[in-house]
């Protein structure tokens, strides 16, 4: 029988960590001189640093700046790697899926100590097969090259995985490489947008796919 990956994203999919983000950025940003709406920040949560700051400042921006306010976003956001929240049921979705047969892969653009301090909030490690992180591509989400990835990690064509997900960037990434979706509401983005960036399926939070997982695109 053929590999068949699940493949997560895991800040807002499976940690409550978006608004960390949105705050850890803010301040970054207020560092350095810029005033940047949270709302505006929260959008591009998923993107990787560089894409973030290019959406968030624009083009004409001073490009000197970026590896500072990168860097301070880091260290703002790492204040938090010991308190990490998972959402309910994180683990034991990640559980029950590898039981069931699939190769659980994570596909982030977290690395080394953050993604090392995530993956001890969701504590599901003997379930987790692999992890396309930010070091291992060339480019983040909304390329389809984290997706891509995660699938030859796991030795599964793109008609045999279903990706998860919380953002617009999820969405068009996952889309973009062939995959099932599934869109949680947990990292704060509303419905309409995550099916307009092609989700094939909405649930509330990772416990709401596993109470209804014979419902989703993994039954």
């Amino acid at each position: 029988m053929a590999a068949r990956a699940a493949v997560f994203d895991v800040d807002g999919t499976l940690t409550d960590t978006n608004h960390l983000h949105v705050v850890a950025w803010w301040e970054a940003f207020r560092q350095a001189g810029h005033t940047v709406p949270m709302p505006d920040i929260h959008r591009a949560v998923g993107l990787g640093s560089d894409d973030l700051i290019e959406r968030l400042l624009g083009p004409d921006r001073d490009r000197d700046q970026d590896s500072a306010i990168s860097s301070a976003h880091k260290a703002l956001y790492g204040a938090y790697f010991d308190r990490l929240p998972a959402f309910e049921r994180a683990g034991d979705l990640l559980r029950t899926l590898a039981g069931r047969g699939w190769r659980v892969v994570l596909a982030t653009s977290a690395s080394g100590p953050e993604l090392a301090a995530l993956r001890r909030a969701v504590d599901a490690d003997e379930a987790i097969a692999d992890t396309a992180s930010s070091d291992d591509v060339d480019e983040g989400k909304p390329s389809p090259e984290p997706v891509q990835l995660a699938l030859e990690l796991a030795g599964a064509e793109a008609e045999q995985a279903v990706f998860v997900g919380d953002t617009v960037w999820d969405m068009e990434a996952a889309t973009r490489a062939g995959v099932r979706t599934v869109a949680l509401l947990s990292g704060g983005i509303p419905r309409v947008d995550l099916e307009r960036a092609g989700a094939d399926a909405v649930f509330r939070d990772v416990a709401d796919l596993l109470a209804r997982l014979d419902e989703s695109p993994f039954a």
